[in-house]
């Protein structure tokens, strides 16, 4: 019993770990565009300086639009690169091919999130085209019980 919560605990905590690893990954190869700053000369901005961070905050809107949008694509592509890897995986080491599926799972919720942060619904929509096809995929494959013969018991049935 102490052995197979140490495997669910094991595969979640890997699959966070794999979302963490690309998206951080990803912040540090890929930075962001710098955040301006609200720096005033006195306690109260006048209005020409609050036009100008108004401004500033615009413009940083926009180029984060871009780079949401990139960062999606880097975390689908990521999530479907886990994914392959848990299928290749799942015969040698059960455990770690969830955890690498629990990553790509992850990791693609993540894609999307920063899709939809990007204001272009044509990526948020290629993203979750291909979410949804890879999850579709994975889940036919891992769960529908490969090879099994129609009319034949489940796998979990055979003793």
């Amino acid at each position: 019993m102490e052995t197979k919560v140490l495997k669910i605990v094991y595969t979640f905590f890997l699959g966070v770990m794999l979302a963490l690893f690309v998206g951080l990954g990803t912040d540090t190869f890929y930075p962001p565009p710098a955040q301006p700053s609200n720096v005033s000369v006195s306690s109260k901005p006048t209005a020409e300086e609050e036009a100008t961070m108004q401004r500033a905050w615009e413009d940083y809107q926009k180029a984060m639009e871009p780079y949401n949008r990139n960062v999606s694509i880097i975390a689908a592509s990521s999530a479907v690169l886990l994914l392959g890897a848990s299928l290749l995986l799942e015969r040698r080491t059960n455990v770690l091919a969830n955890g690498l599926m629990l990553g790509g799972l992850f990791t693609l919720v993540y894609g999307v999130g920063r899709g939809f942060a990007s204001g272009d619904s044509r990526t948020t929509f290629i993203t979750v085209a291909v979410g949804l096809a890879v999850v579709i995929f994975l889940g036919y494959r891992r769960f529908a019980g490969r090879g099994a013969k129609p009319g034949a018991a489940p796998p979990a049935a055979v003793a």
